[in-house]
């Protein structure tokens, strides 16, 4: 059983990019260093922080907005050396991690706009442009390949919930 965080509120917050260019679909793997999944292959993406809006000024009188996509496209540009447009999203999931840390990721499809892929390589070691069918013969972490799967559907005007074995 996993044990229930101190604040029921707090999550750390994660927004993933499936990115499409030429009908493929960006992978990376996770760099053996890497605390949580290492040396598996994902989607980039990364964690929101409080940084990435407080100094920023608001949009309305109480809010900021767009503020997920905001950090998609610093978090993409970061990792991979992309530039991504047209974010939409695709689905989410949470977690707990082994931690106790709560996770809620959401998980977008965006497409390619510009930039050649440059790692950066305290997060990841390798990538693959893949079509939905070559990413089943990739150790993905569990759960990425239905969201490539969505993502390609999507793209071609059907949306629907994750499911398992799409």
């Amino acid at each position: 059983m996993i044990p229930a965080h101190k604040n029921q509120l707090l999550h750390e917050v994660v927004i993933t990019a499936i990115i499409v260019r030429d009908s493929k679909y960006l992978i990376t793997r996770r760099a053996p260093n890497k605390k949580r999944f290492p040396g598996k292959w994902t989607v980039p993406g990364g964690k929101l922080e409080t940084a990435d809006y407080v100094n920023l000024p608001k949009d309305t009188e109480n809010y900021w907005y767009n503020v997920l996509e905001r950090v998609l496209k610093r978090e993409v540009k970061e990792e991979v050396g992309l530039e991504i447009k047209n974010v939409e999203y695709v689905t989410s999931l949470a977690t707990v991690h082994e931690d106790g840390a709560p996770s809620l990721v959401v998980s977008c499809v965006a497409d390619y706009s510009s930039g050649k892929v440059e790692l950066q390589e305290e997060e990841t070691d390798k990538y693959e442009w893949v079509s939905v069918e070559e990413a089943k013969s990739f150790d993905l972490i569990d759960g990425i390949y239905e969201e490539i799967v969505m993502a390609d559907e999507q793209r071609r005007g059907t949306k629907r919930e994750w499911g398992r074995g799409l």
